[in-house]
């Protein structure tokens, strides 16, 4: 399934305005969007977690996923990484709100058929700030993604960041935002 593309620019009422103001220079020009975009208001938590976790973490992040889904939380990621897509299997079970943000153009994406539902119900969006390209995500387009993922959250939830990694560069960059982190 793949699904209609818009998009959403700095002129539209619906436009996140914390991209602007935490990107200064590289906040995108525009959102390519899938789904209602209304979901891009409110709350948001930023999940993230690095793709080497330990198995502790990774439970308890599940744990946290399954409160999050109970409790409502709009939650926002790039669900790449295994205990991400893991979230996002247990968010789905759920009614609340989910952004995913792939880090690749999505006009050719295939929507999983497991977000379907979500995507009809008008509870599930996904965002890119890429066009055309990259078709597929690598190293450069991940960093932008968990920047964007980071600049649209009003929390954040960092599962595992691996020492010199991704994750740990958006710690540091949510940090320097002042942006809270929730704790499970």
């Amino acid at each position: 399934m793949t699904a209609e593309v818009f998009t959403l620019t700095p002129s539209h009422a619906l436009w996140p305005r914390q991209l602007d103001d935490r990107l200064k220079s590289a906040a995108p020009s525009s959102l390519s969007i899938t789904g209602q975009p209304g979901l891009l208001t409110g709350c948001k938590v930023g999940l993230f977690c690095s793709i080497r976790c330990p198995d502790a973490a990774a439970f308890r992040a599940y744990d946290a996923c399954r409160k999050l889904r109970d409790e409502s939380v709009t939650v926002v990621s790039g669900f790449h990484s295994p205990v991400e897509k893991e979230c996002l299997r247990i968010l789905l079970e759920g009614k609340q709100r989910i952004i995913v943000c792939p880090a690749r153009a999505i006009g050719k994406m295939r929507i999983p058929v497991e977000w379907k539902p979500a995507l009809e119900s008008g509870r599930l969006l996904i965002a890119s700030r890429f066009e055309q390209s990259p078709r597929r995500a690598d190293t450069g387009s991940a960093r932008r993604r968990n920047e964007l993922v980071a600049a649209l959250s009003d929390e954040v939830f960092i599962i595992h960041a691996e020492p010199g990694g991704g994750i740990e560069r958006i710690a540091r960059l949510v940090e320097q935002w002042n942006v809270p982190r929730r704790t499970f």
